[in-house]
């Protein structure tokens, strides 16, 4: 067994049960938290591996914030735990999202059918319309193609906060073309 296998052993059969409790006292699901768990050392054990040398062996680059599994690897527990923080914090921060928006494409469950789906995907399309170019780009990538915010800007090579604005302000703009008639203020009644 290589080296980091050991460790990812010993820390799974020693403090495996303690990092599923912290888990679940995050999420309050015990389904959940072992997901958690398993995804946050996947996260750290991926992120942890160094990139192949010449000689064929696990190594660093020279510069590289990469650990090299060859060698003891110190508090692997405390990075397990904060990526397992970061894992939950990341999915709460899109179920807040998603709680805040799904009301704009909710219909009524009862009566779905093709015509509703196909009319609801034309006002989507319209909507995106309506926005500027850098505008629908971020919004098709960060929604449509689950992008992540520097995911983003790296693809478009413009700044991480030039990004979030163009999403806060395409968000704002969409929630105004897909509110529905009867929500929107009468003609010349000012907007509260």
């Amino acid at each position: 067994m290589a080296v980091w296998e050991n460790e990812l052993d010993e820390l799974m059969r020693v403090r495996g049960s303690a990092l599923v409790r912290y888990a679940y006292m995050l999420s309050g699901d015990r389904a959940l938290a072992e997901d958690l768990v398993q995804d946050a050392l996947v996260k750290v054990y991926s992120r942890l591996r160094g990139l192949p040398s010449r000689g064929g062996k696990v190594g660093v680059a020279e510069g590289s914030r990469a650990h090299d599994l060859e060698s003891p690897f110190t508090n692997a527990e405390g990075y397990v735990r904060r990526a397992i923080l970061t894992i939950y914090l990341d999915g709460y921060r899109k179920r807040q999202r998603w709680t805040g928006i799904k009301h704009l494409l909710a219909d009524d469950p009862s009566a779905r059918g093709a015509d509703l789906a196909a009319s609801a995907r034309v006002d989507v399309m319209a909507a995106l319309a309506q926005l500027g170019a850098r505008e629908r780009a971020c919004v098709v990538l960060r929604y449509f193609e689950d992008m992540t915010v520097p995911q983003i800007a790296e693809s478009l090579g413009t700044a991480q906060g030039t990004v979030k604005r163009y999403l806060s302000d395409a968000t704002k703009n969409l929630q105004e073309f897909l509110r529905p008639d009867d929500f929107r203020p009468a003609e010349g009644r000012a907007a509260r």
